[in-house]
């Protein structure tokens, strides 16, 4: 078991300010305490703004070419790391080793290549006839993060802070903390000025309310529940910082009449059960066309019954989910859908056969559901999927957006128009035509409660960015 004990404040591994109030990090796959993490105070905070303050009068005047080259030496020193990062998300989360590997610490890197290639070509200033038009650094940042993609949801929101001249102030979710351990050993490694990168560990009410309110931050961006999210918000508004927002979803997944049913069903399945169904923008409620239920619900059971469940070294597909909590939580709403009239096709309570030890849930799918079912309302965060019919098009979009979240949607189809018509129409920040792949620069965020603000890509960029209007300027001036 590792004691982690420190957080990395200006430039040095400190000790808590306060008595150490210890939190065990456990391995989901076993079970077992893995390594304890000390969890900060608002005094931590504190010294952490303090120390990013002071950091960003020189860093936000650093060049392009400084903060290009600084970008490059964190690639350096992640690639270096590599291995331990896919091993600590693999140890904190329960993931499959594949998964950790080549998703979970391959988008890290991908998140610091983008942002570096957008910075090389970003236009910080624009003349609009006598006015020079200049985006310059918001100035400290203040960083909460989930568990459940730790290094994507981390560097998304470093990478371009770094890459506009924002200094920052993290916490990482204290449920998988070991990654972010090794994130700010290669922020040190790869020579980050003093006081530019700062990580402290905590709980929401230890640390992230601390963030959110704190005076010295002009910028909280939190990735988490809505719930949670409102209550960032609130803590903040006090003190008029920017509040960047990615929240929780519950996506469409529409199958249009003219779909390859099995194909754009066995799609939908994999994309659901990736990460043990513990990813925000997942298409978990599936909208299949009445006239084919049959050969949807036959598809569903085929391809849900071939995720296999296990331990990260298993070769499973999916690992366990991340806690104890999150295993009832999933496990209720599954009796509930039941409860409520849902038809199980496959899955169900209780553990996968086996597998005893470990918070592992077997892939489910659930049909005849209804939008106004608990399960098409809540989001569930684990391996499961609500089937709910539909009769036309119309009745399609309705239900697809009748929900609170607009984080994602999917659609199905052969016909062209049909799928940008509907994608046109559906309130959702990303709209996933039949199954593409990641694009990193496509911008991620939601419409509604799913939360403000877009992260990926260059949109990001605007997010850590005010805007300065210099009148007068004429270009010999400049």
């Amino acid at each position: 078991m590792k004691d982690l004990l420190k957080f990395y404040i200006n430039g040095a591994w400190v000790a808590p300010q306060e008595t150490l109030r210890a939190h065990d990090v456990v391995d989901p796959s076993t079970e077992a305490v893995v390594a304890r993490i000390a969890l900060g105070s608002a005094a931590d905070v504190d010294t952490a703004v303090k120390a990013a303050q002071a950091a960003f009068t020189s860093f936000s005047q650093t060049t392009v070419a400084e903060r290009s080259a600084l970008l490059e030496r964190v690639i350096e020193e992640y690639m270096k790391r590599y291995a331990d990062i896919a091993a600590a998300i693999s140890m904190e989360m329960g993931a499959p080793a594949a998964l950790a590997k080549t998703g979970q610490a391959g988008i890290g890197v991908a998140h610091l290549k983008t942002a570096l290639a957008v910075l090389k070509s970003y236009a910080f200033e624009e003349v609009r006839g006598t006015t020079l038009l200049r985006k310059e650094p918001i100035g400290v940042c203040g960083f909460i993060t989930p568990w459940n993609w730790p290094t994507n949801q981390v560097m998304c929101k470093v990478a371009p802070a770094l890459a506009t001249g924002c200094t920052m102030v993290l916490k990482p979710s204290e449920m998988a903390p070991l990654s972010a351990q090794i994130l700010a050993e290669v922020m040190d490694a790869a020579g980050v000025p003093a006081g530019v990168f700062n990580m402290i560990n905590g709980d929401g009410p230890g640390v992230g309310s601390a963030i959110a309110s704190h005076p010295g931050i002009d910028l909280v961006s939190f990735t988490g529940s809505t719930r949670a999210g409102i209550a960032v918000a609130q803590a903040a508004a006090p003190t008029v910082k920017r509040v960047h927002q990615e929240l929780g979803g519950k996506s469409p997944n529409i199958i249009l009449p003219d779909a390859d049913i099995a194909k754009a069903v066995t799609g939908g399945i994999r994309a659901v059960m990736n990460n043990s169904g513990q990813s925000c923008n997942a298409p978990t409620r599936m909208l299949v066309p009445n006239a084919f239920k049959a050969e949807a619900l036959a598809a569903a059971k085929a391809a849900a019954e071939k995720v296999t469940v296990g331990a990260p070294d298993s070769g499973a597909i999916i690992g366990p989910v991340v806690s104890k909590a999150q295993w009832n939580k999933i496990q209720g709403l599954i009796q509930t859908g039941l409860d409520e009239g849902a038809t199980l096709v496959t899955g169900g309570v209780g553990k996968p056969e086996g597998l005893d030890k470990g918070y592992f849930v077997k892939p489910t799918v659930l049909a005849d559901v209804t939008n106004q079912m608990t399960v098409a309302r809540e989001e569930i965060f684990g391996p499961v999927l609500v089937i709910i019919g539909y009769d036309t098009l119309d009745e399609a979009v309705a239900i697809a957006n009748d929900t609170p979240y607009g984080l994602a949607a999917y659609i199905s189809g052969t016909d062209t128009a049909t799928l940008h018509s509907v994608a046109n129409r559906l309130r959702a920040g990303q709209v996933i035509l039949n199954n593409a792949g990641v694009d990193m620069m496509a911008p991620f965020g939601g419409f509604k409660q799913s939360g403000n603000g877009r992260e990926w890509g260059d949109v990001a960029f605007g997010e850590f960015l005010e805007a300065k209007a210099v009148l007068g300027h004429s270009p010999a001036a400049a």
